[in-house]
């Protein structure tokens, strides 16, 4: 159940990534300070037959509309600030905001008013960060770059590590120590290391974090296939493909890695979620996707800069996060259960 609980969140999340974006009526660049850092639920409060919703954080005045969606920043009529009080006109009625006192008291012709119940932002069901932007489609846009780190990932793992593990299983001898050698070699450089080396040659960017895991984020599948690879070239059925003058491509492809294929696949599954925080973290220090574009981890570094003020800024790409990678994971778990044999009861 959890492996498949995993599968239909991944399908769930590529649909997502793919149509949501053209769905939304905003872009994942697109601003409006004046909208900025509203909350995806709020309290509303009734003034003069209109609802209106007070930001705690920057202590402004919204309208909302019929619908629910906050929309419009109300200009104050005048600041006392000496006072601490913020005062606006509404339908001829003065509405005054003192915020000498926590929490803030929100006035109607001096008779104090009591904020409704929970209601969904309709304009922005995620709410918008510091400049305005819907985060909603940032997250969606986001989920694409993990998607495609993700794709990176898998390519990278199929195409390389899979080709050279199975080569160095299967040719043996001094073949296999020296291309060995070479994976440990790969393997010792850092990552960041290899991202800063990437954006010295190219701009700084996503290009950066994908080449730069395309380059030794194989070596993993590689050890794992050349140690199924040296298992199973002793079975008979390799002495006899060989006895009968097949090719070494032709053993190694026809024979060696389809009876290969579970455990390349089940590693396959938990290499990605790897994959995915490596760019978060990447892109969460500042060697990732470079503004206006958003991943995950631009997100949450954006999000840790008004984490007192607006926490719900961070709740949402460390959910995205958090729920994708253990998504692969007990996929991963619920393939290696299923095509490993020994686990069998």
């Amino acid at each position: 159940k959890p492996a498949m609980a995993g599968l239909v969140f991944i399908v769930l999340l590529v649909l997502a990534a793919v149509f949501g974006p053209m769905a939304s009526p905003y872009s994942y660049f697109e601003q409006n300070l004046e909208l900025s850092n509203l909350p995806p639920v709020y309290r509303p409060y009734e003034v003069a037959g209109r609802e209106v919703y007070v930001n705690p954080g920057n202590l402004s005045l919204y309208a909302v509309n019929d619908q629910g969606g906050i929309d419009a920043l109300l200009r104050p009529e005048g600041r006392d600030m000496l006072a601490r009080q913020t005062t606006w006109e509404i339908e001829g009625r003065e509405v005054v905001l003192d915020y000498s006192q926590r929490p803030s008291v929100l006035s109607v012709d001096g008779e104090p008013v009591a904020p409704g119940g929970l209601t969904l932002n309709a304009r922005n069901p995620f709410g918008t960060d510091q400049l305005g932007r819907d985060v909603l489609v940032r997250q969606l846009y986001g989920a694409r770059i993990s998607l495609l780190v993700a794709a990176a990932a898998v390519a990278t793992n199929f195409l390389i590590g899979v080709v050279y593990g199975g080569i160095s299983g299967l040719a043996g001898g001094r073949v296999d120590s020296v291309m060995m050698r070479i994976v440990e070699v790969v393997a010792t450089i850092p990552l960041t290391l290899y991202v800063i080396l990437m954006m010295v040659v190219l701009q700084s960017g996503l290009l950066s974090v994908v080449l730069a895991i395309g380059t030794v984020y194989w070596v993993d599948m590689a050890r794992i296939v050349r140690g199924q690879i040296l298992t199973l070239k002793a079975q008979d059925y390799v002495a006899a493909a060989r006895t009968m003058g097949a090719p070494m491509r032709h053993i190694l492809v026809r024979h060696l890695l389809p009876n290969a294929f579970g455990p390349i696949l089940v590693t396959l599954t938990m290499l990605i979620p790897s994959a995915i925080f490596i760019e978060s973290f990447m892109s969460f220090i500042g060697l990732g996707v470079t503004p206006p574009q958003a991943s995950w981890g631009t997100l949450t570094s954006e999000a840790v800069e008004t984490l007192r003020a607006y926490p719900h800024q961070l709740f949402f790409p460390a959910v995205a996060i958090s729920l994708t990678m253990l998504a692969f994971n007990f996929l991963g778990d619920g393939l290696r259960d299923a095509l490993d044999p020994r686990l069998a009861s």
